[in-house]
């Protein structure tokens, strides 16, 4: 099907245009932009390159989607964003690209950014992740898949997001939040699992007890780092959960919430 362009949008003659897709009124696509089959830009979208975008993206009012790094380092350099498919971007949602030659933020597919959700440059984003209302990452952020940010939390640069975590809102990450955990606060510290969340994505009872467990002796005893993870290594994992949490937390370069 052909594409659907408003005569106010302005498009780089350079940028490549996917099948079916609905650009609407006074967006502006850039050089360097790709642009897959099936997107749809309401009105005032910003697409900037060195840009690739899947299919299937929504992009809604005053989005700027692949804009240059806000680092100071940067000086000027090719560097590149790639979005995945499926992806929903609210009002105001900012993405930038990498800071250094070569390098590149990442978003995967299947995720929903609330309005005024921030993406820093170098930052890695999971599937099916949900960023609520003012959800900010610093630079370099790794968040893994079904990751929910409560509204107004912010990410310190460097920072580690566990796949299936979640963070209350106005929480301030300043450490690695290991996976299935919860986190609130200022600063955050790990309150609960994420056990609602692990039962809709279909995990089994056991292993929910496992992560709970896992819980217990990082935060709930009184074990430093080493003896809850000797603890852990005696249990019996479930689906390799037990190994994932320890690997997650051995490889920590700022250290895990507390």
């Amino acid at each position: 099907m052909a594409s659907r362009i408003h005569p106010t949008a302005v498009l780089d003659p350079s940028a490549e245009i996917g099948e079916d897709v609905e650009i609407g009124p006074y967006c502006v696509i850039h050089a360097g932009v790709r642009l897959g089959d099936g997107c749809w830009l309401q009105n005032h979208v910003t697409l900037a390159g060195p840009l690739t975008v899947g299919a299937g993206n929504r992009f809604f009012a005053f989005g700027s989607i692949g804009q240059q790094t806000q680092d100071l380092k940067y000086k000027g350099e090719p560097t590149f964003c790639e979005i995945g498919q499926g992806n929903t971007f609210r009002e105001f949602v900012t993405v930038h690209r990498g800071t250094g030659g070569e390098d590149k933020t990442v978003i995967g597919s299947h995720n929903n950014f609330l309005a005024y959700a921030h993406i820093a440059h170098d930052c890695k984003v999971g599937n099916h992740c949900i960023f609520s209302n003012n959800a900010t990452l610093a630079g370099h952020v790794i968040v893994g898949d079904h990751v929910i940010l409560g509204g107004l939390s912010a990410v310190h640069q460097f920072c580690h997001i566990g796949r299936g975590a979640m963070t209350g809102g106005c929480t301030k990450i300043v450490q690695d939040l290991p996976p299935h955990m919860i986190a609130d606060g200022n600063p955050a510290s790990v309150r609960s699992v994420n056990s609602v969340g692990m039962q809709r994505h279909g995990y089994s009872e056991a292993a929910v007890r496992v992560i709970k467990e896992a819980h217990r002796s990082l935060w709930r005893k009184d074990l430093n780092t080493p003896q809850a993870l000797a603890e852990l290594r005696a249990l019996e994992d479930v689906d390799g959960l037990l190994a994932e949490i320890i690997h997650f937390v051995e490889s920590s370069s700022r250290g895990i919430i507390r």
